[in-house]
């Protein structure tokens, strides 16, 4: 019998790994250690959940890679979108991007967030 439903904590005892998201250069501070723990991946591919972290950044996305819905657990992340509209997301709050999005990425404090992806 496999488990299909399962609690995703923020401190769960599960492998970090490097993520590698972001490139080097984006970061604003001397600290570069982004990691994701994954709790799922579809066979296909086409979706992912965990927990992301990241340390504070700045990142021009010219067009967002996947579809996903993310609460942010801790730090704070602000998204200015193509049209110049600049919203920050704090701990307990749900945000989702849209696939394609035009978007710039501000992590002004430690990020970690929960996220379910969808190709």
């Amino acid at each position: 019998m496999s488990v299909n439903t399962f609690k995703i904590l923020p401190e769960a005892a599960g492998e970090k790994k490097p993520s590698k998201l972001i490139p080097k250069s984006c970061f604003t501070t001397d600290e570069t250690d982004e990691t994701t723990m994954r709790f799922h991946d579809a066979q296909d591919g086409s979706v992912a959940a965990g927990v992301w972290e990241c340390p504070p950044c700045k990142l021009d996305i010219p067009a967002y890679p996947v579809n996903e819905m993310m609460t942010i657990i801790s730090g704070s992340l602000t998204i200015t979108n193509a049209d110049g509209l600049e919203e920050t997301f704090g701990p307990g709050e749900v945000v989702f991007a849209a696939k394609g999005s035009k978007m710039t990425w501000q992590i002004t404090e430690r990020l970690r967030k929960y996220y379910m992806t969808s190709r």
